[in-house]
């Protein structure tokens, strides 16, 4: 809890302004025919284990399941029956280490594992044999990492070849203090399998609020995506704006910008560029974010987290900074449940509003790993009971 509440010190909600040009999209949702939408669990993955692992991702193809133990730092592989095949961590000094993880652990196809980490990234077999490392194309110095249920390295294939898409560590020279590092700013790193070498895309768009002349947290601006084939996904942290673009072996370019209207979902203020200091990241849990997004049978899934009051948060920081700190830990949990948090779910092809998923009291998380057409939610350990097992449930959209 102790890490929980150090991370909320770094960010209190607050409320600024945010200009961007129309686009159709706004027509789009005024016009379209919303769908009744809803959870339906069908089936669950069981496996005993000491611990809070934290699901990473799942191959329905390979029947593998990729979760990751911040106690111990290891990696579990597990079948889709609950049962471990391998387990194992790269830390030490050696050529085949990842050091500190920088992403979940992610599958790259049905016979490897993709890593994000501070030495590079990494290509593993299932036995945890390296296959292939990738450069960083900078030097990374100082790292944070918020694990989130299903949000991982990822990779897409086009043209014949393999590709890998992961956030960008790339600082271009300068760092959030500096007005340079907005205005040459990539969200993600588009990288060539074969060739060992990426590009940065995702830029801010014009009219960002990113570009207003503040600095903000990383957690402020940290990519959430997904791509199928050439066709990419995404939105960058607090800025509620779907990047749909079209990938190529130069990069990406840009096809359109759909603003997300999300009822409730809290503004981001930045903080004066004289505040931060360089070489140190700043990130916080508390803020509004589109969480990750999600491609499952035609639907566009962004799951969203709309921010914590701001004035709870003041209340709550005050608490905890005289030292009660159990007071604020259970504080802080009143205040995550009244958090509004759900799933936008858009068409893919048309990019029309279809409607959205509230999260539900025995599938309260907001983030989820997804494949073979079903989404996997991992459920929280019981606070009344100690458990010696972790519990996925396989769950499908329905319609009515």
């Amino acid at each position: 809890m102790k890490l929980k509440l150090t991370a909320i010190v770094f960010g209190i909600l607050s409320f600024g302004f945010f200009s961007c040009s129309e686009n159709a999209e706004n027509n789009l949702r005024e016009d379209a025919s919303q769908i009744d939408l809803g959870w339906e669990i069908v089936d669950s993955l069981d496996f005993e284990y000491l611990g809070d692992p934290v699901l990473g991702d799942v191959n329905v193809a390979a029947n593998r399941a990729l979760f990751y133990n911040y106690v111990d730092q290891n990696i579990i592989l597990t079948d889709l029956g609950g049962n471990i095949i391998n387990e194992f961590k790269k830390t030490e000094d050696t050529p085949d280490s990842y050091g500190f993880l920088m992403e979940l652990p992610g599958f790259f196809n049905d016979q490897s594992i993709l890593i994000l980490g501070l030495s590079g990234v990494f290509i593993y077999d299932l036995e945890s044999n390296l296959i292939k490392k990738i450069d960083h194309p900078e030097a990374v110095g100082m790292a944070a990492f918020m694990a989130k249920v299903g949000k991982t390295i990822k990779s897409t294939s086009f043209d014949g070849k393999d590709y890998i898409l992961s956030k960008s560590i790339r600082n271009n020279e300068s760092f959030p203090g500096e007005q340079k590092f907005y205005e040459e700013f990539t969200g993600l790193e588009l990288i060539d399998v074969e060739a060992g070498t990426g590009v940065g895309i995702v830029p801010f768009p014009e009219g960002s609020v990113f570009l207003n002349g503040m600095g903000y947290y990383m957690s402020d601006y940290e990519p959430a995506y997904a791509a199928e084939g050439k066709k990419l996904y995404a939105v960058l942290g607090g800025e509620p704006i779907l990047h749909v673009m079209t990938l190529n072996n130069e990069g990406a370019s840009l096809d359109t910008l759909v603003n997300l209207e999300i009822p409730g979902f809290g503004e981001l203020e930045g903080k004066e560029l004289s505040s931060f200091s360089e070489g140190s990241v700043m990130v916080t849990g508390s803020t509004p974010a589109i969480r990750d997004i999600h491609l499952v049978d035609g639907k566009i899934l962004l799951p969203y987290y709309a921010g914590m009051d701001p004035g709870k948060m003041e209340e709550l920081m005050g608490i905890f900074e005289s030292g009660d700190q159990e007071l604020a830990e259970n504080m802080y949990e009143q205040f995550e449940k009244e958090v509004i948090k759900g799933v936008l779910v858009y068409d893919s092809k048309t990019l029309e509003y279809q409607g959205e998923i509230k999260m539900t009291e025995k599938l309260p998380n907001v983030t989820f790993a997804s494949d073979g057409g079903f989404l996997w939610m991992q459920r929280p350990m019981s606070k009344e009971v100690e458990e010696d097992f972790r519990r996925v449930y396989k769950v499908k959209i329905t319609e009515k």
